[in-house]
C-alpha cells in the first residue's frame, strides 16, 4: 500500500472513538450560527485531547489513555433500519470526496529503480486516505457493535435564555424520549444510562455575563460541577475583523461530512444496491461517453479491461464537466442550511479557541472518562455475578445436548442462524459491550480477552456476525497492545471477512475489516498478504472501493523487498478501469500513465495499445488533448499488431482529436506522425529533366533517380572528371577539386553545402513508409522550405533566421505561394497503400540565388476511404472533416565520425548539407544526342555515327571535352589527316566509314606509301577535345559531328562510359564546369581472327633489286572467319592489308594464288604471305622519329586511306591502349641485391647482352587488316567493314588480333626467405640469330666426270649481322663426326681450301666469302653443312652460340 500521513497505531485508534451527540436549542443554535458553524462542528477542530487521561480497570490498575479523540454530532433521528449498504447519498458523496482529491501539481515523485525499471510515480496516495477516513466515519451503526454507539449527550442551551434549566429539563427529556421511546432506530446509544452534560453557552458580545455566571452556579448546584460547563465565545467584534487575521482551524474538517448529519429526506430514499447507485452517477453526470456510441457499436470497454474496444466515431468524445466539490451544503441537517458563504469562526478570538479546547478536556477528563469507567465496572461485576450459575448452566446445557465450541474454519459454510439477534440485556452482549468500553480507552489487553470469550459464546450459538465482529476486534486489539505479547492473529481478520462477506452479506463491514487488516499487515512488511486481501475485497458492486483497492494492491506490489513491476503495472490498469467506470476520470488516467512506464517499449504493443488509446481519450474527455494526441501518435507510429478494423478506428479517432487541437492554431503547422519517412534515404537531384530518345536521336542517359548508386562506379565516374579538369587546367588537379555530384544520397560525401543553380529544378525524392493495414491518403503534398537571398544585407537587428523567408506561413494559412523566389510544386493526391514503402518526388524551381533550405514536407492526411464507408452525402461529409494539415521535418543525421580517439570514445555525428543548398548564378546546360548509334558490332568493325551537342540554356558554353573509359572505341577524327585525293564514289554509295581511292589492283605492284606524324592521332591524356566550330556554343545553338566507333576487340557485351566536360564562357561562377554522363552496352561478336609471323628472308641482300640496304623479311598472315553464331553473315572480305610502323612497311604481296581478293565463308581460313623491308634510311632520320610510314597493299578495286580517319585514329587508339598495357606488367629482369662491384658489372653486361639481341630481332611492325562483310537482314543485304590489328614485335614470335585469355595464376607458396637471385641467361634461341647466312650456288652444275674426276664448284657465303653491335664469327666447314649422313655425305662431297675462318663483322655489316665444294660423282647434294657461331665482340668471356642455317641448299651436280 502507499504511504499514509498517519502511523497505523494512530489510524486504528483514530477509526474508533467514543461517541457523543449534541442537542441544542434553538438559541443556542443562533449564537453558534454566528460563525457560520453549528455546535458540533463548531467542537470538532478541538476534538483530539493534548494531555493524558487516566482512568481505573476493574482490578484497580491505573491506564493512561494518550493521544484520545472524540467524535461529537448532532442528533439526527431516522426511523429505517439500517441496510449492510451505504445509501446512495453516502456512495455520491464518497465519490466527490474521491473527485476532489488530486495529486498537487508539483509534488515530487517517488522514484523506484527496480531491475532495469525506472519508475515514476506518487508514493503517497491522499484520495484513498480521505475515501477510507470518510468511509469508517459513514459506517452505519450496527446492533452487533457498540463503538459507534452515542456515549454521552451534551445538552447546549444559551444564556440568553429566560429560563435555562426549563430548556436544560425539554432537552434532557427529547434525549430520554429519542433513546427509550423505540420509535427510533438511529441514532443507536451506547448504554441506557447515557451520560448528559449540560452545557450553558454564553455570547460575550450580547448577554450579561452576571447572569450567566449565576445561571451556571445554579446548574452546578443541580446538576453536580461535574456534569455542567459555561462555554464563554463570540468575543470578537466584526470591526476588528480588518484588524486581526484569526486562523480557520474549521475548513480541513468541514468536506468530510460526518454521513449520520445527512438530510432526512435523502435518507428517507429506499436504500439500493450500491453499485447501481454509481453507475447511474457515472452514467448520468459524469462518463456519458461509454454509454453509448454514435456509430451504433456497443462499447466493450466496460467487459474487461485488457479488451480493446472498437472505438466510436471521436464525435462522441465530450468533456467532463466541473464536479462541485462545495459538500457542506448536503451535509447539514434542514436547520442548520441557514448562514451562507463566508469564514468559519468570524466571531471567535485564540481565546475563545483555547475556551473551547479547555471544555473538551473537563468534558471528557470530568465527565466521559470517569463515566466509562463506571461503565466498565459496572459490566464486570455483572459478568462475574453471572459466571457462577446461570453462565455455567447455559454452557453445561448446551454441552450435554451437543453443544460446544465449533472450529473457526467451519464457518466459511454459510448458516441460517446469521440473522440471529440477542436481547439487548443478553449476557454475550455485555461482554461484548465491556470489550468496546475497554477498547475505546485503550485497555486493549482487557478488551481483547472480552472479545476473545466473546467470540467463542457467539460461535457456540453460530451467531455469525457478531462472531465477526469479535473476531475483527480481538485481532485489532492483539495488535495495538503494548509490548506485543501475542502475534497479530491475521486469521482472525482472514475469517472475519469472509464471515461478513460470504455469511452475513456485508461488504461495508467486510471493507472496514479488509481495510485494517491491510493497514496492520503492511506495517508489518507483508505486502504479499496485504495485496491478496485487497484483491479479494474487488467485486462488481463497488467500482469506486474496486478501483481504490486495486490502487492500493498495485502499490503493495511495488513496494515488496523484491518489487513486483509487472503486477504493479498490470493491477494499475484495472485500477485505472474501475476508476474509469466509476467516473473518476483523472485517478483513471493517472493510473494508466503510472502503468505505461513498465509497458512502454518492451515489446508489448498491444497492451501498449490498449494503454494509450485509454490514455488519449481520456485525456481529450479531461480537455487535455495535447496529451491525447502525444498517445494516439504513439499507437499509430509503433509497429502495431492490431488489425486493420482496429488501426483504422484508431487512426480516424486519432484525426478528429488532432482537429481539434489544431482548430485555434492556424499560423504554424503541426507534426505530423504518419506516414513514417526515411529522412536518411532522401535523394536530391540536380538539373532539368532531360529529353528521351526522339526519333532516331538518343539521348545521353546522364543521372536519374532512377539509377541505383553504386559506390565503384561512382569511383570511376570521378576519375574520369579528375582527367578531364586536369586536361583542361594544363595537367593539374585543383586544390579544391570536388566531383560533380548530380544526386545525393546516403551513400555520396554530404559534407559540403551543395550547389544548384538557378532557374534550374531540384528534385527531393522522400520515402514514406505507412506502418499501418489501413490505406492512408495524403493530398497536397509539397516541400516546406527556407531561403535566405545573397543580396539582402545583413543587419544588426534581425538574425540569419528572421531574415530567411519560408513557405510555411502561406502553407499553413493558405495563401498563394512565394513563386516569384521558389517555385514549389504540388502532389494534388499520393496514395499509401497498407504497410506500402513509397517515394514521392518533389520539386522546386529556383528564381533566385541565396541558400535554400529545404525543413520538411507539408501535406493533408486523411484515412483512405473503405469499403465500409457507404459513399452518400454524409458519409463524405465525415470524410471531408478527418482531413488534417500538418507538416514532418526531414533531419538528416550525417554518418558517424571515427576518426579521432574523442569520435571513437563517444557517438559523433558528422553534418549532412545535401537538403542545405547554395543557389548560384546561371550556367550553361548541354544536352547530347546520338545518331545512328549501334548496340551490336563485329569485333574491329567500323561503323560511323552522329552526335548532336544542344546548348539548352541561356548561357553560352565553351570547352568541350570527352573522356571514355574505352578511349579506342571512338574517334571524333582529326582535321589534319583528311586526305587531299578525291574520294570513290562507291564509298558513299555503300556508305563506307572510310576514305577510300578507286585503284586497280596491280599483281606484285609495290604498296604505296603516306608519312604521318603520331601528334596528329595522339590525345596525352585521353581527353579528346571536340572540334566544334568556333569552340562556343551559345544559347539554344545546337550542332551536329561525325562520330566513328569500331567494336571491342573482345566478343561480349562491354559498358562503355562517356563523360562530357564543357565551362560557362562567364568566368567566376562557384560552380567551375558542368560534366554530363553516357553509358552504352555494345554487344561484341566475333568476326575474324589474324595470326601474324615473320621469318628473315633467305635471298641475299645484294640480290633483292628494291631494298637499297637492310634485310628482307617475310610476312605471314592467317586468316580465319571464326563468326559462326550470326546466321545472316554470308562471307568476309579481306580487301586491303595495310602496315604502320616507324622502321618497317609491307613491301609487297607475293602470295603465290593471285586472287582478286581473298573471301572466307564461316570457319574458312586463308594464308597470305607479305615481303616486309626496311623504311627508306633518309625518312628514318632523328627529326621525324614520330614519323610512322604506312602502307596500303590493297586486294580489292579501291584502296582505303589508312593513314587518315577513321583508319589511322583507331590505329594510334590501339597502339596507346595496348603499350598502357604492356607497362602495366613489372620487368621480369630481377635485380640484384648485393652491392658489389661485380654483381653490377654483372648486371650491366647482361642488359648490354639483351639489348642486344633485342634489337637484332625486333621488327615493330604493325599489319592492318581491313576487311569486309556481307551480311543479309530482312532481305537485305547489308555491307558491314572493319580492321583488325596485329602487332609484329619480334622475327620469329607470331602474334594475334585476339587477346589471350589470362588464366588463373597458381598460388605460390609463401617464403620467409629471399632467395638468391639466378644468374641471367639468355635464351639460345635469341643469341642464335645474330648472323644471318645465306649460300649463293649455281642451281645446276655440269660436269664432265670422266675427264676430271673432281668436280670444283665455286659457292659464296654471305653473312649479314643482323645485330647493332660487332660480331664474332667462326666459320667451321668440317661435317661432323657424330652425324649419321656423316660417312654417306663424306664419301661423296667435300669442302676444301680454308675450312676454318674467324672474323669480325661491323654493325650490320655484309661479308661474302668465296668457298669451294669438291664432288665426286653426280648427284643431288645440300650445301647448307657450314656451321657458323658467333657472339657479341665485347663479351670475352662467352663462348660463341651456333646459329640458325636457312633451309637446305640443293645442288644439282650432272655428268656431262
Amino acid at each position: 500500500m502507499a504511504q499514509c500521513v498517519q502511523s497505523v497505531q494512530e489510524f486504528v485508534q483514530d477509526s474508533f472513538v467514543p461517541m457523543v451527540a449534541v442537542l441544542c436549542s434553538e438559541e443556542a443554535e443562533r449564537v453558534t450560527r454566528k460563525n457560520n458553524l453549528n455546535f458540533a462542528e463548531l467542537l470538532r477542530p478541538f476534538c483530539r485531547l493534548t494531555s493524558e487521561g487516566h482512568i481505573r480497570d476493574p482490578n484497580n490498575q491505573v491506564q493512561v489513555v494518550k493521544n484520545l479523540r472524540i467524535c461529537v454530532n448532532n442528533v439526527v433521528t431516522s426511523p429505517n433500519t439500517p441496510s449492510a449498504a451505504l445509501s446512495p447519498a453516502q456512495c455520491r458523496i464518497l465519490n466527490d470526496v474521491v473527485l476532489s482529491c488530486q495529486p498537487q501539481e508539483g509534488v515530487v515523485n517517488n522514484v523506484v529503480t527496480a531491475g532495469d525499471y525506472d519508475l515514476n510515480f506518487s508514493a503517497t496516495t491522499p484520495w484513498f486516505e480521505t475515501y477510507r477516513e470518510n468511509f469508517l466515519q459513514s459506517m452505519p451503526a450496527s446492533d452487533h457493535e457498540f463503538l459507534n454507539h452515542y456515549l454521552a449527550c451534551l445538552l447546549v442551551v444559551s444564556s440568553t435564555e429566560a429560563v435555562p434549566v426549563e430548556q436544560f429539563l425539554k432537552l434532557s427529556q427529547e434525549q430520554h424520549r429519542i433513546q427509550h421511546s423505540g420509535e427510533y432506530t438511529n441514532p443507536k446509544w451506547f448504554i441506557p444510562n447515557t451520560l448528559k452534560y449540560y452545557v450553558l453557552l454564553h455570547d460575550m458580545s450580547e448577554g450579561d455575563e452576571q447572569r450567566a455566571d449565576a445561571v451556571y452556579e445554579d446548574m452546578k448546584q443541580r446538576y453536580g460541577s461535574q456534569g455542567c460547563y459555561l462555554l464563554k465565545m463570540n468575543t470578537r467584534s466584526f470591526s476588528a475583523e480588518e484588524d486581526e487575521q484569526i486562523p480557520d482551524p474549521w475548513s480541513q474538517y468541514l468536506h468530510r461530512n460526518i454521513l449520520h448529519t445527512q438530510d432526512t429526506l435523502e435518507d428517507m430514499t429506499p436504500a439500493v444496491n450500491s453499485a447501481a447507485v454509481e453507475n447511474s452517477i457515472s452514467a448520468a453526470e459524469v462518463d456519458c461517453h461509454y454509454s453509448t456510441d454514435k456509430d451504433g457499436v456497443s462499447n466493450s470497454l466496460e467487459s474487461h479491461p485488457l479488451q480493446l474496444d472498437i472505438p466510436s466515431s471521436s464525435g462522441s468524445l465530450h468533456t467532463l464537466g466541473a464536479v462541485k466539490t462545495e459538500l457542506k451544503k448536503g451535509a447539514r441537517d434542514p436547520e442548520s442550511l441557514a448562514g451562507g458563504a463566508g469564514s468559519h469562526g468570524a466571531c471567535l478570538t485564540l481565546n475563545d479557541h483555547d475556551h473551547i479546547r479547555q471544555f473538551i478536556q473537563e468534558f471528557t477528563f470530568r465527565g466521559l472518562l470517569p463515566h466509562i469507567e463506571k461503565n466498565i465496572r459496572q459490566l464486570n461485576d455483572q459478568l462475574v455475578s453471572r459466571k457462577g450459575l446461570s453462565r455455567s448452566l447455559f454452557t453445561a446445557t448446551k454441552k450435554w445436548f451437543g453443544g460446544g465450541k465449533v472450529p473457526e474454519k467451519s464457518i466459511s459454510e454459510p448458516k441460517s442462524t446469521c440473522g440471529l439477534l440477542y436481547p439487548p440485556e443478553a449476557p454475550e452482549l455485555q461482554i461484548r459491550k465491556m470489550a468496546d468500553l475497554c477498547f475505546l480507552v485503550q485497555h486493549y489487553e482487557l478488551a481483547y480477552s472480552c472479545y476473545h470469550t466473546a467470540k467463542k459464546d457467539f460461535l457456540s450459538d453460530q451467531a455469525m456476525l457478531y462472531a465477526a465482529g469479535a473476531l475483527e476486534m480481538a485481532a485489532v486489539s492483539a495488535f495495538l497492545q503494548a509490548g506485543a505479547p501475542r502475534p497479530y492473529p491475521a486469521h482472525y481478520m482472514d475469517t472475519a471477512i469472509q464471515t461478513y462477506r460470504d455469511v452475513c452479506k456485508n461488504m461495508v463491514l467486510a471493507e472496514r475489516c479488509a481495510l485494517l487488516s491491510a493497514e496492520i499487515l503492511k506495517s508489518q512488511g507483508k505486502y504479499s498478504e496485504a495485496a491478496t486481501l485487497l484483491i479479494k475485497m474487488t467485486s462488481e458492486d463497488s467500482d469506486l472501493r474496486s478501483a481504490l483497492l486495486l490502487e492500493q494492491a498495485a502499490h503493495c506490489f511495488i513496494n515488496m523487498r523484491n518489487p513486483m513491476v509487472r503486477k504493479f503495472a498490470f493491477h494499475m490498469i484495472l485500477a485505472g478501469h474501475r476508476f474509469s467506470k466509476a467516473g473518476q476520470r483523472r485517478h483513471a488516467l493517472r493510473c494508466y500513465c503510472q502503468a505505461m512506464q513498465v509497458y512502454k517499449e518492451r515489446g508489448w504493443s498491444l497492451a501498449e495499445d490498449h494503454i494509450n488509446f485509454t490514455i488519449g481519450r481520456q485525456s481529450f474527455t479531461l480537455r487535455q488533448p495535447e496529451n491525447a494526441v502525444i498517445a494516439f501518435r504513439q499507437i499509430l507510429t509503433n509497429d502495431s499488431r492490431q488489425t486493420a478494423t482496429q488501426q483504422s478506428a484508431f487512426l480516424r479517432e486519432y484525426l478528429y482529436v488532432y482537429k481539434s487541437v489544431i482548430e485555434g492554431n492556424e499560423v504554424s503547422l503541426p507534426q505530423l506522425p504518419l506516414p513514417c519517412i526515411h529522412c536518411s534515404t532522401t535523394r536530391v537531384y540536380f538539373g532539368h529533366e532531360r529529353r528521351l530518345a526522339e526519333g532516331e536521336k538518343q539521348a545521353a542517359t546522364h543521372v536519374s533517380l532512377d539509377q541505383e548508386y553504386d559506390q565503384d562506379l561512382a569511383a570511376m565516374w570521378c576519375h574520369l572528371e579528375e582527367q578531364l579538369v586536369a586536361a583542361a587546367n594544363r595537367g593539374i588537379v585543383p586544390v579544391n577539386f570536388q566531383p560533380t555530384q548530380c544526386c545525393l544520397n546516403s551513400q555520396t560525401d554530404n559534407q559540403r553545402h551543395p550547389l544548384a543553380v538557378v532557374e534550374e529544378p531540384i528534385i527531393v525524392e522522400v520515402t514514406f513508409r505507412n506502418p499501418l493495414k489501413v490505406s492512408l491518403a495524403l493530398s497536397n503534398l509539397s516541400l516546406l522550405w527556407q531561403f535566405t537571398a545573397d543580396d539582402v544585407p545583413p543587419s544588426k537587428e534581425k538574425t540569419t533566421e528572421e531574415l530567411a523567408i519560408t513557405n510555411e506561413e502561406t502553407l499553413a494559412l493558405g495563401m498563394t505561394q512565394k513563386d516569384d523566389i521558389v517555385t514549389t510544386e504540388v502532389i494534388q493526391e499520393f496514395h499509401m497503400g497498407p504497410e506500402e514503402t513509397k517515394m514521392a518526388r518533389l520539386r522546386l524551381l529556383p528564381h533566385r540565388t541565396g541558400q535554400l533550405n529545404i525543413v520538411g514536407v507539408v501535406y493533408n492526411l486523411a484515412a483512405a476511404s473503405s469499403g465500409e464507408i457507404a459513399p452518400n452525402s454524409e458519409g463524405q461529409q465525415t470524410f471531408d472533416l478527418m482531413v488534417v494539415h500538418g507538416k514532418q521535418d526531414l533531419k538528416i543525421q550525417g554518418p558517424r565520425l571515427n576518426q579521432t580517439k574523442e569520435d571513437k570514445m563517444t557517438v559523433r555525428h558528422g553534418p549532412d548539407q545535401r537538403l542545405n543548398l547554395i543557389i548560384t548564378s546561371p550556367m550553361p546546360l548541354m544536352e547530347v544526342f546520338f545518331l545512328q548509334f549501334p548496340t551490336a558490332l563485329l569485333c574491329g568493325e567500323i561503323r560511323k555515327a552522329y552526335v548532336e551537342f544542344c546548348n539548352v540554356s541561356s548561357v553560352a558554353l565553351c570547352g568541350l571535352r570527352v573522356v571514355s573509359t574505352h578511349p579506342d572505341f571512338f574517334t571524333f577524327g582529326s582535321q589534319a589527316t583528311t586526305p587531299l585525293t578525291p574520294v570513290s564514289p562507291t564509298s558513299a554509295e555503300n556508305n563506307s566509314a572510310y576514305k577510300t581511292l578507286a585503284t586497280p589492283p596491280q599483281s606484285g605492284s609495290a604498296a604505296s606509301e603516306m608519312l604521318v606524324s603520331a601528334e596528329d592521332f595522339s590525345q596525352p591524356s585521353g581527353v579528346i577535345d571536340i572540334p566544334i566550330d568556333g569552340s562556343t556554343l551559345q544559347p539554344g545553338e545546337s550542332t551536329q559531328l561525325p562520330l566513328w566507333l569500331r567494336g571491342p576487340d573482345q566478343e561480349g557485351v562491354h559498358e562503355i562510359n562517356f563523360l562530357f566536360y564543357y565551362e560557362s564562357t562567364d568566368k567566376g561562377n562557384k560552380i567551375s564546369h558542368r560534366v554530363l554522363r553516357h553509358t552504352v552496352f555494345i554487344c561484341a561478336s566475333r568476326s575474324l581472327s589474324v595470326q601474324a609471323s615473320a621469318c628473315r628472308s633467305c635471298v641475299p641482300p645484294h640480290h633483292s633489286l628494291d631494298d637499297k640496304g637492310g634485310g628482307g623479311t617475310l610476312v605471314f598472315i592467317d586468316v580465319e572467319n571464326i563468326n559462326t553464331s550470326e546466321a545472316g553473315m554470308r562471307e568476309f572480305h579481306i580487301v586491303q592489308v595495310s602496315s604502320s610502323s616507324q622502321h618497317w612497311r609491307l613491301h609487297k604481296c607475293i602470295n603465290p594464288a593471285k586472287d582478286k581478293d581473298c573471301k572466307l565463308t564461316s570457319r574458312e581460313r586463308a594464308k597470305l604471305c607479305f615481303r616486309a623491308t626496311r623504311c627508306k634510311p633518309h625518312k628514318a632520320t632523328s627529326e621525324a622519329i614520330k614519323k610512322y610510314t604506312f602502307t596500303d597493299l590493297n586486294l580489292g578495286n579501291e584502296r582505303i586511306i589508312s593513314s587518315s580517319t577513321p583508319c589511322g585514329d583507331f590505329f594510334f587508339r590501339g597502339c596507346r591502349t595496348s603499350e598502357s598495357q604492356r607497362l602495366d606488367v613489372p620487368s621480369s629482369r630481377t635485380s640484384c641485391s648485393s652491392k658489389s662491384q661485380s654483381c653490377v658489372s654483372a648486371e650491366d653486361r647482361a642488359s648490354d647482352i639483351t639489348n642486344i639481341v633485342r634489337k637484332c630481332n625486333e621488327l615493330d611492325l604493325n599489319v592492318i587488316v581491313i576487311w569486309k562483310a556481307y551480311v543479309v537482314e530482312d532481305n537485305k543485304q547489308l555491307i558491314l567493314e572493319g580492321q583488325l590489328h596485329v602487332a609484329l614485335q619480334t622475327i620469329g614470335k607470331e602474334a594475334s588480333s585476339l587477346t589471350p585469355r589470362e588464366e588463373a595464376q597458381e598460388m605460390v607458396l609463401l617464403k620467409f626467405k629471399s632467395e638468391i637471385p639466378p644468374p641471367v641467361v639468355l635464351p639460345s634461341a635469341e643469341l642464335s640469330q645474330l648472323v644471318k647466312t645465306n649460300l649463293h650456288y649455281p642451281e645446276t652444275y655440269t660436269h664432265p666426270f670422266v675427264l676430271d674426276s673432281l668436280c670444283v664448284v665455286p659457292v659464296t657465303l654471305t653473312l649479314s649481322n643482323c645485330s647493332l653491335a660487332q660480331v664474332d664469327v667462326i666459320i667451321d666447314l668440317r661435317h661432323k663426326s657424330t652425324s649419321p649422313e656423316t660417312l654417306e655425305v663424306h664419301s661423296s662431297f667435300t669442302w676444301v681450301g680454308q675450312t676454318q675462318y674467324k672474323l669480325q663483322l661491323k654493325p650490320q655489316e655484309v661479308l661474302c666469302l668465296t668457298l669451294r665444294a669438291c664432288f665426286l660423282q653426280a648427284g643431288v647434294y645440300n650445301l647448307n653443312t657450314p656451321r657458323v657461331f658467333a657472339k657479341p665482340a665485347e663479351q670475352g668471356a662467352m663462348c660463341e652460340t651456333s646459329q640458325q642455317t636457312a633451309s637446305p641448299a640443293l645442288i644439282f651436280i650432272n655428268n656431262a
